[in-house]
């Protein structure tokens, strides 16, 4: 399984920036840019599910490659057509897309009850269970030719918790704190379980092709900060710790580690100490104060534009687009540009190149 079999990079920007060395600009690719908001995603999908689509190695990289077509020269990164509830599917939950709702798990895990412990001695095969993953992966980087790097990625443990939990998203989280507030040991063996089990399927993205990977802490924001320091952070740190020694395990060079902890501001110094690459900043970060915290640590920063911007005009997006490039240090080094969440519904795809082609032409010109 050497790398040999991918053609060389013709655009390693992003794998550059994120090792923290100098460029000519930032590079740039934004969360969910596959996906709803594309019209050829919706005749590629056509009448499959969602979770078909991820299943399908074909599809699923026939829609990460779409929005490098899409937007030439302006996307600097592919990310893997899939979900972070894939995890939990391998775990032994039922999880099904339901139209205008999201995620929805029909049999939530509500109390550490006959499920929680049927789950807990469930022994995962990540290799095995999740392979359309990997297959996707590979295929992916076949089609790629080395245009843009891959990137794989998975869900942080406590947003797969709450998840599990919850049976879908939430506005209270009612039953993801009833959980670590009551059974605070219970949580604590599904966070250290669920955690073994990214490290593997990330390291098996590697294996198959991903040359970067990313951790979403989706909910991250409805941790206090102590509740963070005992239920979200350490886990995130054990895979940051532990990635990198699997790696080498099975043969792999290490790769460069994205954190994304939406809604928590208080976790960028947290996760500065930590052995993360980048840091993933939602629009709630200051771009020059975040920039500053993350360079004194020696850790690049991604983000962070309001997704919302791309339902406003031209100028509202070039004052957004100036102050991020001026905050970032000007993006030559530090810097990988992003929004500061995924592509929200009802968004343009000329609003999304708009932004992108503001940030390339301002930071050059910086």
């Amino acid at each position: 399984m050497m790398a040999s079999r991918f053609e060389p990079m013709q655009n390693d920007l992003l794998l550059r920036t994120a090792k923290g060395e100098q460029v000519k600009r930032p590079p740039m690719w934004v969360m969910r840019q596959a996906g709803r908001y594309l019209p050829e995603y919706h005749k590629e999908k056509g009448s499959k599910d969602f979770f078909e689509c991820c299943r399908n190695p074909e599809v699923a990289s026939n829609l990460t490659i779409q929005p490098i077509d899409h937007f030439p020269g302006l996307i600097d990164a592919a990310i893997i057509f899939s979900d972070i509830l894939v995890i939990p599917q391998a775990m032994g939950m039922e999880v099904v897309m339901e139209e205008g709702k999201g995620p929805v798990f029909p049999h939530p895990m509500r109390t550490p009850d006959e499920q929680y412990k049927k789950i807990m001695a469930n022994e995962v095969d990540v290799k095995e269970s999740l392979d359309y993953v990997y297959q996707a992966i590979t295929l992916t980087r076949q089609k790629l030719k080395g245009r843009v790097p891959l990137i794989g990625f998975c869900g942080a443990p406590w947003t797969l918790l709450s998840y599990m939990v919850e049976g879908g998203g939430s506005k209270m989280f009612f039953n993801a704190k009833t959980w670590i507030y009551k059974y605070p040991q219970e949580s604590k063996n599904l966070l250290q379980k669920t955690t073994e089990i990214c490290i593997e399927y990330l390291a098996q993205q590697v294996v198959a092709g991903a040359q970067i990977v990313q951790i979403f802490d989706s909910w991250a924001g409805e941790l206090s900060a102590q509740s963070f320091d005992t239920f979200s952070l350490p886990y995130l740190k054990q895979i940051a710790t532990e990635l990198p020694k699997r790696l080498a395990s099975l043969g792999q060079a290490t790769v460069p580690m994205i954190v994304f902890a939406k809604g928590a501001p208080f976790a960028l110094e947290r996760l500065c100490d930590s052995n993360y690459n980048v840091i993933g900043l939602d629009w709630l970060h200051e771009p020059a104060e975040a920039y500053r915290i993350a360079q004194k640590a020696g850790k690049v920063v991604q983000g962070n534009a309001d997704p919302g911007i791309l339902y406003g005009n031209a100028a509202s997006t070039t004052a957004v687009v100036e102050n991020m490039v001026r905050g970032f240090g000007g993006g030559k080094q530090g810097w990988i540009a992003n929004l500061g969440h995924g592509i929200t519904p009802y968004a343009k795809p000329e609003a999304l190149e708009f932004y992108l082609q503001e940030i390339k032409r301002v930071a050059t010109a910086s």
